[in-house]
């Protein structure tokens, strides 16, 4: 498989792509000589007398195709959620963006319990940030989520299905469970999260320490370079889900952990299934941009959007991805949760919750 890799993060988000914020004023084609056509006429007119000549506007058509829509795509909240509660504050700034609608790639709770209540308590504290949202918000299932046989009881009373696909204007999304079936639990990780969360309001320093240590742990490094696998009837239904939509015109998939990095011959079936179709894969997991090019095809790692960062460098970042669905393809652009604040200007309160201590 033919793999190019290029992490040049520092020009994606550092340039913060704005295509979301572009206001829409247009019907789909530039004015002409003689103004606007009747139709065009409901949404832009100017004095063709005034301005028969030279025009203030450039002759680039209107970014406003019915056809055209944008989403958005965020990453992992926990896996030591650092306590700014940056996720919190994301969902404000989505509704400031208004896409159509927002995807997660995994790790909405802190989860490594078998305490129902204490389970469904964590739920409740995210759902109750998602009620705030102005659209629709899509759950991906990470290791946090469903780390156990409890976790996965709660999750499909909650929210069903660990795996699903819906069409959204022609275009197909699969979300995936990575975690099918789950790794094995690291001992006495509960223990340690609740430690880590803790120290990082009391001594920032001993808890970056502490990740550090967690994170060159062999055990650890042992788990993360295993093979993500897939059950037999996880790949039986992105198969036929992919059946069942031939015609579309883009697949998106999500799933938590980026199967790419340690591709099991489950998921090596799923992407020959795939070959042939336009697709872009997104996950979360290792709290860090990463991008690859694989066979021509898309597969993007999130950075955060909340949780601890685990690497050194420059894909240590919160942020959204901004998807646009065009005709051509999707435009994909990175924006910085930092790079994003209201009509009422700088808040040093709120930008407090993103001088996070990661790269230094």
């Amino acid at each position: 498989m033919k793999k190019s890799k290029s992490v040049s993060f520092n020009g994606v988000l550092a340039g913060v792509l704005l295509i979301g914020l572009s206001i829409v004023v247009g019907c789909g084609s530039t004015p002409t000589e003689t103004g606007a056509s009747a139709q065009q006429a409901a949404v832009f007119s100017y004095d063709t007398a005034a301005l028969s000549q030279a025009k203030h506007w450039t002759e680039a058509e209107f970014q406003n195709n019915p056809e055209e829509f944008q989403f958005v795509v965020i990453g992992d909240r926990t896996g030591g959620a650092n306590q700014e509660h940056t996720f919190k504050l994301a969902m404000d700034q989505l509704n400031l963006l208004q896409p159509e609608f927002v995807i997660n790639v995994g790790d909405m709770i802190e989860g490594y319990s078998d305490d129902k209540a204490e389970l469904n308590a964590e739920w409740d504290e995210v759902d109750g940030m998602l009620s705030e949202l102005d659209m629709p918000f899509f759950r991906v299932p990470g290791n946090h989520d469903i780390a156990n046989q409890v976790a996965q009881e709660v999750w499909r009373e909650r929210h069903g299905a660990t795996y699903y696909d819906f069409v959204y204007k022609d275009t197909l999304f699969l979300v995936l469970d990575s975690e099918d079936p789950p790794r094995e639990v690291p001992e006495g990780i509960k223990d340690k999260l609740e430690l880590y969360n803790r120290l990082q309001t009391e001594d920032p320093a001993k808890a970056k320490a502490m990740l550090a240590e967690f994170m060159s742990d062999e055990a650890v490094v042992a788990a993360l370079g295993k093979n993500v696998e897939f059950e037999d009837e996880q790949v039986a239904f992105v198969k036929d889900a992919l059946a069942k939509h031939p015609d579309a015109r883009w697949t998106f998939l999500f799933l938590h952990e980026p199967a790419w990095e340690n591709p099991s011959d489950r998921f090596k079936a799923i992407q020959a299934m795939l070959k042939d179709r336009k697709h872009t894969f997104l996950a979360g997991h290792l709290h860090y941009y990463d991008y690859d090019l694989i066979d021509g095809h898309e597969h993007i790692t999130m950075g955060p959007a909340g949780a601890s960062f685990h690497h050194e460098g420059p894909g240590n970042v919160d942020h959204i991805t901004w998807i646009t669905m065009t005709e051509e393809g999707p435009q994909i652009g990175n924006i910085a949760l930092k790079g994003i604040f209201d009509r009422k200007g700088l808040d040093p309160e709120l930008f407090g919750a993103y001088d996070r201590k990661g790269a230094e």
